[in-house]
């Protein structure tokens, strides 16, 4: 979603005359767009930060903007120069990028600038993004904004607002657009793409998100459709049997659990269980047995016992996660947990757990791209690898890296790859 935003951001500005760089000694403004879900997160803004303050003793007038989700959560407190010990120019949160022309005028003119409102109805639908994904292949699309789930642990409902979606007119517009420009694949985005919700004023017609991904997979069979994040709870069996109809909707599904213990689930008031979250699990291999899913997982949240941990070690063998993403706990201020728990874990064991999570997950994942070792997949070429100039690299509707021989072979491309060996990241084929 930060991607998407910066994009948005770029639009916003290359509308005013502007022009990106990616070389910062040659800006006249640099904006910085945050995170705040973790406290890593923001640490890194202020080292980044930091290190522009350097640059702005070699070039006077150089102007610094904090956007999004930090600057929405710290507010006015970030034009403070006592508070990071350097001076910021701009606090906008991820509401307020129509209004940076303006922000820039004030600065300008001598003074701080910050507009953190957010909005009940702001989704940036009518503004065109500036796409630097990858290649030209692959683009975000979103289609909602906001969340009102409240999780203990997390401060995105406090920096993003309330849920509004997006009309689906306009989504399948910029999808088609997107395709006519020789775009591949889209994701839709949103804090929780099953709350997508539209209601025409006019007809009192109602667009779920079930409808919205037929529209967009039926806008131009060419362009792969991929979604993210679904909330457990949310999921519906209705949403799998329109996949299961669409062949270029994605075999894949981030589904993030958080842990496996229904205990913690409570606390961090996730509003499903252990069993809950096994039965949308098997609900998805049975209506789509090709498709992969990945996961979130949190350890260490307050109160988490052993046995709490080893219930996550057994739901992530249990469900054989293809890949995951997985974090040490990091208390947010103003978060339902940080006034209502105590954080009581030594960072210690935090790592510890965390550290047998990543390897089970390591352990998982390998298995996964071992039995896909023989299979023949089709991939979307999105350019060379990283690693050599000589082979190419995409993903197939499961959301798995390919590396294979570059050939001939251009990024937007699809090529069917016969799997000769794996990593536990990695699939390695030849075309066929």
């Amino acid at each position: 979603m930060n991607f998407s935003d910066s994009e948005i951001v770029a639009s916003v500005m290359t509308s005013q005359g502007f022009d990106v760089t990616d070389k910062p000694e040659e800006a006249d403004w640099i904006f910085i767009n945050t995170c705040s879900i973790r406290e890593h997160a923001e640490n890194r803004v202020i080292n980044r930060l930091r290190e522009l303050q350097h640059l702005r003793k070699k070039k006077r007038g150089l102007r610094l903007g904090v956007l999004g989700c930090m600057a929405e959560r710290m507010k006015a407190s970030l034009l403070e120069d006592d508070k990071l010990g350097m001076r910021i120019d701009m606090v906008a949160g991820p509401d307020a990028y129509r209004q940076l022309p303006a922000l820039m005028t004030d600065v300008e003119s001598g003074q701080q600038a910050i507009n953190v409102m957010l909005s009940a109805d702001e989704t940036y639908a009518d503004i065109s993004p500036v796409r630097y994904a990858a290649g030209g292949v692959s683009a975000f699309v979103s289609i909602m904004r906001g969340c009102e789930n409240f999780c203990a642990y997390c401060v995105v409902p406090f920096t993003r607002g309330k849920e509004r979606s997006r009309d689906p007119v306009s989504v399948a517009g910029e999808i088609r657009q997107l395709a006519e420009a020789g775009y591949r694949e889209i994701t839709l985005l949103g804090q929780n793409v099953n709350s997508y919700r539209w209601k025409d004023n006019v007809s009192g017609k109602l667009t779920g998100f079930s409808d919205l991904i037929s529209i967009a997979a039926g806008t131009d069979p060419r362009v792969r459709v991929r979604f993210a994040t679904s909330h457990p709870k949310d999921i519906s069996e209705e949403l799998l049997q329109r996949m299961a109809e669409h062949p270029n909707i994605c075999r894949a599904i981030h589904l993030p659990v958080q842990s496996g213990s229904t205990s913690i689930l409570k606390k961090m008031n996730r509003k499903y269980t252990r069993k809950t979250y096994l039965e949308k699990i098997g609900a998805i291999k049975r209506i789509l047995p090709e498709c992969a899913v990945s996961t979130d997982i949190i350890a260490g949240f307050c109160g988490e016992t052993q046995k709490d941990h080893e219930q996550t070690l057994s739901l992530m063998e249990e469900v054989g996660f293809d890949f995951a993403y997985m974090f040490k706990y990091s208390e947010r201020p103003g978060t339902l947990a940080a006034k209502k728990f105590r954080d009581d874990l030594p960072e210690q064991v935090k790592t510890e757990r965390l550290n047998e999570i990543i390897s089970k997950q390591q352990q998982i994942s390998m298995e996964s791209n071992r039995r896909d070792v023989g299979k023949t997949f089709e991939v979307l070429v999105e350019g060379l690898s990283k690693r050599s100039s000589s082979n190419a690299m995409g993903r197939t509707s499961q959301n798995k890296v390919v590396v294979f021989p570059a050939g001939t072979h251009k990024a937007g491309e699809y090529v069917r790859v016969r799997i000769d060996s794996c990593t536990s990241a990695t699939l390695k084929g030849k075309v066929v």
